[in-house]
């Protein structure tokens, strides 16, 4: 039986079959991580303050509800705006560059042999390769905007992703701390220890995505989540005792 031979790419070499990447451009999982994060911090600390405060248990149902409603649509808003400008500012220098190679095309191909010769090439290879590259001016466009500013303008994340993933994840982080009220234990500390295994779990979970040690992520977030909640319990408990 004839051996299976890896698939040889178009220069000769033989190509890794399984070897993948995660995205990292789309513009999701840092909006998700963020979203259930806020939500989990912002709704447990929002609780905890107004229970601090010796509110009645309907008081803190109201008020984690409403927390979570209005910091929902806010991260929703906020991430789609902020992609959208950066967006928008890719596009402005796409512009930019795509002016400069019509107006000097010997200057910009320079400049990208130069930044072959920067990478490793010879002057031979470089001058060959920025040739042939700017002989397509959609493909040289995209090179340099990559080169030169850190991105590649056909890989923009979507705004409506980001927004769409925050509003989601925020609202589900959110509601942990408030589900012991919602299954009628008027308790605080249930609540508290809700938002702490919620804080846990998405600190492990958001560490698949980056290959760091699953428990020490989770760790982090339940140490940061845990001061936020704290101070605001007794911010609380502080405001409490003037009134």
């Amino acid at each position: 039986m004839a051996e299976d031979k890896a698939p040889v790419s178009p220069t000769g070499m033989p190509h890794i079959p399984q070897h993948r990447h995660s995205d990292v451009s789309g513009g999701w999982l840092r909006a998700a991580t963020f979203g259930a994060m806020d939500g989990l911090v912002s709704n447990t600390a929002l609780i905890a303050g107004v229970a601090g405060a010796s509110a009645s248990a309907n008081t803190v149902v109201l008020s984690g509800v409403a927390g979570l409603l209005a910091g929902a649509f806010s991260m929703a808003l906020g991430e789609y705006t902020s992609v959208t400008t950066a967006n928008e500012q890719i596009d402005a220098e796409v512009r930019l560059e795509r002016r400069a190679l019509s107006s000097h095309p010997e200057a910009e191909e320079t400049e990208l042999v130069w930044m072959f010769v920067e990478m490793g090439m010879t002057a031979e290879t470089a001058e060959k390769a920025s040739e042939e590259i700017h002989r397509d001016e959609d493909r040289a466009l995209n090179l340099h905007v990559a080169q030169e500013l850190g991105v590649n303008p056909s890989e923009k994340p979507s705004p409506w992703v980001a927004a769409g993933s925050s509003f989601v994840m925020f609202a589900i982080g959110a509601i942990v701390p408030l589900i012991p009220y919602l299954l009628g234990f008027e308790s605080l500390w249930l609540g508290v220890v809700c938002g702490g295994i919620g804080l846990a779990i998405t600190g492990g979970a958001a560490a698949k995505f980056t290959s760091r040690p699953i428990w020490w992520a989770g760790l982090r977030q339940l140490l940061f989540g845990g001061v936020a909640i704290a101070a605001t319990y007794l911010v609380g408990k502080l405001v409490d005792s003037f009134l």
